[in-house]
């Protein structure tokens, strides 16, 4: 019975389709596997499509408000580039210090302008520089040309980026003493210039100096010279 069933699907096959039962067979099953790979490949893609909203949402989530930190050092802003992800972004120019962190896809950890994060790049932005020598806030030197682009830039940053600090100067100190400290006396005390200069001017506590005796003396002796 099954060798009858067997034998009248094939005569079917070939009177519906053309095809001998061999072929019929293998276009079916090749047909299958072409909509097993095409199924498999489309609902990777749809997976990959609903994978990607959340990880968009998830750097899209809303930046913490920027933190004023007054005046900081530039060894204190340098903890501020962008390796730490719980710090935020900071940058300088001029000596103000903004809070680049909405824009972190540029000054961040890979982005174009990351060398710049954490620093006072005023220098490497006017000169549209990269090299580790121009990232400084040192702007003395600079063409006319490049002092204006460092101003767009600094107008960029005024509109765009809240300003959270400034830098720390540096005085130098000088090594000679100003006027009127003190000086260092004969007895170990120390005792202020304008002191010793008003000493130096007065007469001694035991009496007149000897010019003075030797000037009332001669006068004494005019004096008797002038009676004979």
């Amino acid at each position: 019975m099954a060798v009858e069933l067997l034998e009248t699907l094939k005569d079917s096959i070939t009177a519906y389709t053309g095809l001998s039962p061999t072929t019929f067979f293998t276009v079916v099953a090749v047909a299958l596997a072409f909509y097993y790979v095409v199924s498999e490949f489309f609902g990777s893609s749809d997976h990959a499509h609903q994978q990607r909203p959340r990880d968009f949402e998830e750097q899209m989530q809303p930046l913490p408000p920027p933190v004023q930190l007054g005046e900081i050092s530039e060894q204190e802003l340098k903890e501020y580039d962008g390796s730490d992800s719980k710090k935020p972004l900071l940058m300088a120019i001029k000596g103000q210090i903004y809070d680049v962190s909405q824009s972190r896809m540029f000054y961040g950890p890979g982005g174009p302008y990351a060398l710049f994060a954490g620093k006072d790049a005023s220098r490497a932005l006017a000169k549209m520089s990269f090299e580790e020598k121009d990232l400084t806030g040192d702007i003395s030197g600079l063409g006319s040309f490049e002092l204006e682009a460092l101003q767009d830039w600094e107008y960029k940053f005024m509109s765009k980026y809240v300003k959270v600090g400034t830098i720390k100067q540096t005085v130098p100190v000088s090594d000679a003493a100003p006027n009127g400290e003190s000086v260092e006396s004969t007895d170990g005390e120390a005792k202020p210039a304008e002191a010793v200069a008003s000493e130096s001017a007065k007469p001694s506590e035991d009496g007149p100096s000897g010019s003075v005796v030797a000037e009332t003396v001669d006068k004494s002796d005019g004096d008797v010279d002038k009676k004979d």
